[in-house]
């Protein structure tokens, strides 16, 4: 009895992990970016956008490198956050990059099996986009990516949560 109780509860923390707004982007597992992983600057708690991006959008923000992530097993956004986002979406609905595609790669730090961290990255990216898109940005121009924690490098709490993000990159 005491397995099958682990296992109910596994599955019910599974689906959680995966329960979240559908969209028409469909997460892939692709191949790295060519752009490192480490590339991408973090510009909010939980967010890191390509050199690119951020140039072209000209985001306003504050250092946010040494700033917590996502917090474990978790995919909220947070204000700071969202701040960064609405530029984002600014720049993608009127700004200059109006009409370009972005690629949201959702992450997670190592902990947790493979399938379980890959679904939590599609959930982190997937709450981004679903902000995005209340925001006037087009499905057409997101693109979800998970690498779960294929990239994490993180080897205690501290290193781990710069692992749980989701990184912003133009596409072209």
């Amino acid at each position: 009895m005491q397995g099958a109780s682990r296992l109910a509860v596994i599955v019910v923390v599974f689906a959680v992990a995966c329960s979240h707004p559908q969209s028409s982007t469909t997460p892939t597992t692709a191949a790295p970016f060519a752009e490192s992983p480490v590339a991408a600057k973090p510009v909010s708690p939980n967010l890191a956008v390509s050199g690119d991006l951020d140039k072209q959008c000209a985001l306003r923000f504050n250092d946010q490198g040494q700033a917590p992530k996502f917090d474990f097993d978790r995919f909220q956004l947070l204000a700071a956050d969202r701040e960064v986002l609405d530029q984002v979406a600014n720049c993608l609905t009127s700004g200059p990059l109006k009409g370009k595609k972005v690629q949201l790669v959702g992450r997670a730090d190592p902990r947790g099996t493979d399938e379980y961290n890959l679904a939590l990255g599609d959930t982190r990216a997937t709450e981004v986009v679903r902000y995005l898109m209340e925001n006037g940005v087009e499905d057409e121009q997101l693109a979800v990516l998970t690498r779960g924690a294929l990239d994490a490098t993180g080897r205690d709490e501290r290193t781990w949560q710069v692992d749980r993000r989701v990184d912003l990159r133009l596409m072209n």
